[in-house]
């Protein structure tokens, strides 16, 4: 199966997921040969990240003191000339060094590269050590439906655009843009399992029966921690089982929960599922149901909250949190939430990165202020001054519908319930249906046909794929809609690529006549 289909990822994000180290060199070297100990540098390339965000790029041409073999010359389309005034690498090794300090070095298949730096630095005089992210062990761990990961594969899989391939700043500029699209498309914490797992060692929980690491699936589902009397410690879901366990056990334990778990944990056990849709939803389900002593306590959301937008008579957009007890898609009314301060503290998150008033979004209290007075904010140069007609209620209201519009209200796009068949790229006979509707998540079937038991069968122009229009209705009130599966279910059936990577077709359903 290839994903031909992610050139068209709708929002690419601007930045890396935080699952990733926060700082890291992006980098690729072009050579005279395969041989560290032997052949020579040509080109480096490299992009420096820090805490997600791109702030630099930088090339060199590297004179190599010898020939340039012909079959690399076409490769590269690197010459003689483009090489021969350039500066030696000792030259240039001081440069790069302060570049690459401090930051974690990725490279694709980064054995070849981390070896060609480290010699290169030690005929300069310099010693260089490091523990590479290598992406080619980064794409086979969190896609492992695919058998091929080299950087050509990679490119033509997420139809990445390139100019010049076999050059040093494109190619790494390739395993950045992958990067990027995995952001996308997996979450915070798979990546950082997985780089967890690639860059460190891991230290087992001295209670941990032998072996017990080994017997985990490198696969999707939920896994569950058990201390030696049976009580049940911690749920967790992982499209790789294996590293993500073993990214609890990372020798420095910068997470105390991972730590007080690691001192207790004497068994694990594991449920497999056939895509990253399953495990989400069986891990959200058993925390509900099994309460274990580690999880965030997940509920079901008896009263929902939401913000509603209206004018002022002075034209600005102000925003209130408000109790809702059937949530409805509308041009005034945004996001769902479990409870006010939730709410609110997103709000505040949206104030610090849009610029706007704490006083028009209801966190700041007008008292006996003036209509024209400057809120607090205002004089920390937080504000832009809509409060006190600084700002033209156009940009200020401009700015406001940019943030909220981050967390509409979806309308379910079908016109009745709907089979989500989830199905392994891996292995064919692990499927399973799962039946939903208008954002309520039913039950879990074994076989297709069980629909019937429900009073339903497929719809007569259900042929897979989701229908173009939206059908309006309200989300549910009753106690069977859950805000977590909702989460769930709209980031998954409302994208294309999601539903394409993890193998999955959507039935419509209607009800037996």
């Amino acid at each position: 199966m290839q994903l031909d289909f992610l050139s068209n990822l709708a929002e690419l994000p601007d930045h890396l997921s935080s699952g990733f180290p926060e700082n890291m060199v992006f980098l690729d070297c072009e050579t005279t040969g395969g041989r560290a100990d032997y052949h020579r540098i040509i080109e480096i390339g490299l992009l420096v990240v820090e805490d997600g965000q791109l702030v630099e790029t930088w090339q060199s041409f590297i004179n190599p003191q010898t020939s340039l073999p012909p079959f690399i010359q076409r490769l590269t389309g690197i010459q003689p000339t483009m090489v021969a005034q350039a500066p030696l690498f000792s030259e240039i090794a001081p440069l790069l060094l302060d570049k690459l300090q401090g930051r974690t070095l990725v490279a694709h298949n980064a054995r070849f590269d981390y070896s060609f730096l480290k010699q290169a630095f030690r005929r300069a005089g310099i010693d260089y050590s490091t523990k590479p992210l290598c992406s080619v062990r980064f794409s086979r761990n969190l896609y492992p439906q695919f058998k091929r990961h080299n950087l050509s594969t990679i490119i033509q899989r997420f139809q990445i655009n390139i100019e010049n391939r076999h050059r040093a700043l494109d190619d790494a500029r390739v395993i950045y843009d992958f990067f990027l699209k995995t952001s996308a498309l997996l979450s915070a914490d798979d990546i950082q399992a997985c780089c967890r797992q690639l860059l460190k060692n891991t230290s087992l929980p001295p209670l941990l029966e032998p072996g017990a690491v080994d017997k985990l699936p490198k696969a999707p589902g939920v896994y569950y921690f058990y201390d030696q009397g049976g009580a049940l410690l911690y749920i967790g879901k992982s499209i790789n089982i294996r590293h993500r366990v073993l990214s609890h056990f990372s020798s420095d334990h910068s997470n105390p929960k991972d730590l007080r778990i690691s001192r207790k944990l004497a068994h694990i056990d594991f449920e497999l599922t056939p895509t990253d849709f399953g495990a989400q939803l069986r891990e959200s389900n058993q925390i509900k149901q099994l309460s274990p002593i580690y999880n965030r306590r997940l509920r079901r959301s008896r009263k929902l909250f939401q913000y509603r937008v209206d004018s002022d008579n002075r034209g600005y957009q102000r925003l209130t949190v408000q109790q809702v007890t059937a949530a409805e898609p509308s041009q005034e009314h945004f996001g769902l939430f479990r409870s006010p301060r939730q709410a609110l503290t997103k709000l505040q998150q949206l104030a610090d990165q849009f610029s706007l008033c704490h006083r028009l979004l209801g966190l700041e209290s007008s008292g006996n202020a003036k209509s024209d007075q400057a809120c607090f904010r205002y004089q920390l140069k937080k504000c832009l001054g809509a409060c006190c007609g600084k700002e033209p209620p156009d940009s200020y209201n401009r700015r406001l519908d940019e943030a909220i519009r981050q967390y509409p209200i979806h309308a379910w796009p079908y016109p009745g319930p709907l089979l989500v068949e989830e199905r392994s790229a891996q292995d064919s006979d692990l499927v399973a249906f799962h039946l939903v509707d208008n954002w309520r998540y039913i039950v879990k079937l074994s076989l297709a046909e069980d629909i019937y038991d429900h009073g339903l069968q497929l719809a007569s122009a259900a042929d897979g794929s989701a229908p173009t229009a939206p059908t309006p209705s309200r989300l549910p009130s009753d106690s069977s809609f859950d805000l977590d599966m909702y989460f769930i279910l709209i980031r998954f059936l409302l994208n294309p690529d999601k539903l394409k990577l993890n193998n999955l077709k959507l039935w419509p359903l209607e009800h037996c006549q």
